[in-house]
């Protein structure tokens, strides 16, 4: 993030357009933040920088999911707990996972974990980035705040709780909203598997779900579990999968990028 901040305004002064995959420029009022299925009319902003900021992996999977069902009836609050691969830690992440779970496999002592602060083979840390003050973490923050500035909505109610979880790539959330209106299980999936990006994957009689291992090294959005919430009257429950590295990060950014293409250069 401080490299970006250091060099993209350098880039948009020479008359570049940057999209930066960092958390430098998320929430500055004057970047946009985009996610191209959610808000792509927000590209346009790219005017007042010259940059357009690529959201969390974790805030891209589940905004896709929740627009179609936000555009049917607003909103009122989300509850979402994650379950993030090393991945999303970088390379030295996945191999202290690799190499935990060799030496486990041998019977040897495992390695002193140098990326996380506990061991993450055969392990959940509910623990991504820094703690802050109010108790949460940097990720689930970010969660919280990107949402409301992508989906153009402030009164939305968003809490999160994010895992690192001994995965090496794609990200599953188990995601509950309350809307101002009720929408069905059959609606919700009527509405999801008509919106473009996402894959409906839902059918527990043939234990049909989506499943990070099988999503890796795709770009949609996999959406299962789809079921009301039967302890409030407007409320219903979504497990989300993707894969962070591509339309968690790389695959939004090309999109991003065709957008500006195709309308404004």
């Amino acid at each position: 993030a401080s490299r970006s901040l250091e060099f993209a305004p350098k880039f948009a002064a020479d008359g570049a357009v940057v999209v930066d995959n960092s958390s430098a420029w998320r929430m500055d009022p004057e970047v946009p933040l985009v996610v191209p299925e959610v808000n792509p009319h927000a590209v346009a902003d790219f005017k007042k920088k010259g940059i357009i900021a690529n959201p969390n992996c974790s805030t891209i999977q589940m905004v896709v999911a929740l627009k179609p069902l936000y555009d049917y009836s607003r909103i009122k609050r989300v509850v979402v707990s994650t379950y993030q691969a090393v991945s999303g830690a970088g390379q030295k992440a996945i191999q202290e996972l690799m190499e935990q779970t060799q030496a486990w496999c041998r019977g040897e002592t495992l390695p002193e974990p140098k990326v996380f602060p506990h061991q993450i083979a055969f392990n959940c840390l509910p623990h991504i980035d820094v703690f802050l003050e109010n108790g949460y973490t940097k990720e689930e923050m970010k969660m919280v705040n990107e949402t409301k500035k992508i989906m153009e909505d402030e009164a939305i109610g968003v809490t999160a709780t994010t895992v690192r979880v001994p995965v090496f790539y794609g990200h599953a959330e188990a995601v509950n909203i309350e809307t101002e209106e009720k929408i069905t299980a059959e609606k919700a999936r009527e509405l999801l598997a008509a919106f473009p990006g996402v894959v409906v994957i839902d059918d527990p009689a043939e234990k049909k779900y989506p499943l990070q291992i099988e999503i890796a090294g795709k770009d949609e959005v996999f959406v299962g579990r789809i079921r009301e919430d039967e302890s409030i009257p407007n409320g219903l429950n979504l497990w989300v999968v993707a894969d962070n590295l591509r339309k968690g990060a790389a695959t939004n950014a090309v999109q991003i990028a065709e957008i500006l293409a195709e309308k404004y250069l």
